[in-house]
């Protein structure tokens, strides 16, 4: 019975360690073929490497120097934090390394307990879990004016540390668009975006009804010492009894820690079992024969027919809506940030252009690889490129001059309407024209259709990131002269110079288009088939 244990350990072990190999070869494998994903990693192992370092500083320099109380306080607060950044950071992160996961290992023969343990292994070798590893086992540090708990907070923080890669595994299995219907993981996804973007307005009133309370510094104390009996601080707790003289109290919540691995590891378990057994959940709906919807109202032609496709994605795909979802929230958010009568409210229209603007930047990209049926009709370029920008303009431009109506009205500011409308639809003209030209140029990866928008996008690079920033700075540019009388009509308090801003606005917005429509057009009809093939070559 002994050596069978023994035996299964071995392999699983032995699975684990070339499931590490293939990752990393993959890993190689991406570096090589893409020179700025290699700088993107390199500098993110070197942040990891001064992250490490100061804080080990750190918690030499607080162990040495500080009351028991204040270490305690500390550790709990930053162990609870850590493991609440395991649980929604990854999944919040685009691009971090998806090599390994449970769909990939889902066609191979593994029993549950061999594939926790490659994904768990996988979670501990990333940066992160290596961050991770090495901060909390150094955590010993903080204690070692007390000899015992320092001893203790060795294995203490290796539960936390397994216990973080563990929660994080389970929110990704639940995340995972194969553990439940694709319509369910698109509401559950854009409500947990919702609440991320009200984040600041939530902190914000958290933050108030803490400062109303009292001292801070006693509210921190008492908080470290209720999550040091949850399952978030437990761990980080023990050494803290310890070094208090209460062995009964680390006792406990060493128990509360470990049973909390437990119900972890269980939960994960069942989560893993229905992911990788259970076929995805196809959302189907009957559609009366002949229906032809949007297709049969729009034009014939090229155009019409790209009009009618575009606009579909823009009112059925999530990865569209979740484009929209900025338009009610940033002026509540503005409103938080400065109220009402700032700046910033002000500007709430430009800057929902802005983004407006941007969502169609690489816009083939959302096609996949399904943009081989619009290269097989033969359509022009410019024909794709005109429908396309219809398509978007038809909710963008209603749904920016409702923003600009209800911000003005809510400000009472009607004097500066026409200015902050000309510059709003400046923004967001010049960017329709603007995104025509980077969409035929321009291709990354994205999240496919039913997707969590919280999965990691194989693929993304630190260059995508900054390909965004430069389309902005491009949008900005040439709507440059209308920010320019919109500011002037602002400053002096113009009417003349607000119409003059908003006439100009559309008139330059669409001089933009028509020549983006006419470059990108060209470009489209040049570069095609190679943006087939690198949508492609993308990794899924």
């Amino acid at each position: 019975m002994a050596a069978t244990g023994v035996t299964a350990v071995r392999n699983t072990a032995s699975l684990s360690a070339t499931v590490l190999r293939i990752r990393y070869r993959a890993l190689g494998n991406n570096l090589a073929r893409r020179p700025w994903q290699l700088v993107g990693f390199v500098f993110g192992a070197l942040w990891a490497l001064a992250t490490v370092g100061l804080i080990i500083g750190a918690m030499l320099l607080l162990g040495l120097t500080q009351t028991v109380e204040v270490v305690s306080t500390v550790v709990v607060l930053a162990g609870s934090a850590l493991l609440l950044g395991w649980l929604f950071g990854p999944l919040l992160l685009a691009g971090l390394d998806a090599t390994v996961d449970a769909r990939r290992l889902a066609p191979f023969p593994l029993r549950p307990a061999q594939l926790m343990t490659a994904l768990a292994a996988a979670g501990l070798t990333g940066i992160p879990g290596i961050v991770t590893t090495v901060a909390s086992v150094v955590s010993f540090l903080l204690w070692l004016r007390h000899p015992a708990a320092a001893v203790v907070a060795v294995p203490c923080a290796l539960v936390a540390v397994v216990t973080c890669v563990v929660a994080s595994q389970l929110m990704s299995a639940l995340a995972d668009a194969r553990g439940g219907g694709r319509r369910g993981q698109e509401i559950a996804g854009t409500v947990v975006l919702v609440l991320l973007i009200l984040s600041g307005p939530i902190i914000t009133g958290i933050l108030a009804l803490v400062d109303a309370a009292g001292d801070l510094g006693s509210q921190l104390t008492d908080a470290a010492r209720v999550l040091a009996w949850t399952p978030l601080g437990a761990a980080w707790g023990v050494p803290a009894a310890i070094a208090t003289g209460a062995p009964f109290v680390a006792v406990a919540r060493l128990a509360i820690a470990v049973a909390s691995l437990g119900l972890l590891l269980w939960l994960w378990s069942r989560t893993l079992r229905t992911a990788t057994t259970s076929p995805p959940q196809q959302a189907v709906r009957a559609v009366p024969t002949g229906t032809l919807r949007l297709f049969g109202v729009m034009p014939t032609g090229g155009v019409g027919a790209t009009w009618a496709r575009s606009l579909t994605a823009w009112v059925r795909d999530p990865r569209y809506l979740r484009q929209l979802l900025v338009v009610p929230l940033f002026p509540v958010l503005l409103a938080f940030a400065g109220g009402t009568d700032g700046f910033l409210f002000a500007a709430c229209p430009v800057v929902i252009a802005l983004v407006l603007a941007i969502a169609g930047y690489t816009d083939i990209s959302y096609d996949g690889t399904a943009f081989a049926s619009v290269l097989a009709t033969g359509i022009r370029g410019r024909d794709d490129r005109l429908g396309r920008i219809l398509g978007a303009a038809c909710l963008g431009v209603p749904l920016l001059i409702v923003v600009a109506v209800v911000t003005t009205a809510l400000a009472d500011a009607w004097h500066r309407f026409p200015a902050v409308l000309g510059a709003a639809l400046g923004v967001l003209l010049a960017g329709y024209g603007v995104t025509a030209v980077s969409s035929a140029l321009i291709v990354s990866p994205v999240a496919a259709p039913g997707d969590s928008p919280f999965r990691s996008v194989p693929g993304q690079t630190f260059v995508n990131g900054l390909l965004v920033f430069v389309v902005w700075g491009a949008c900005v540019a040439v709507s440059a002269p209308t920010l320019a009388l919109a500011l002037l009509s602002l400053v002096w308090d113009s009417a003349l110079l607000g119409w003059l801003a908003l006439a100009a606005g559309v008139v330059v917005g669409l001089v933009v288009i028509v020549v983006g429509v006419a470059v990108g057009g060209r470009a489209l009809d040049r570069t095609g088939p190679d943006l087939l093939r690198r949508i492609k070559d993308f990794p899924v």
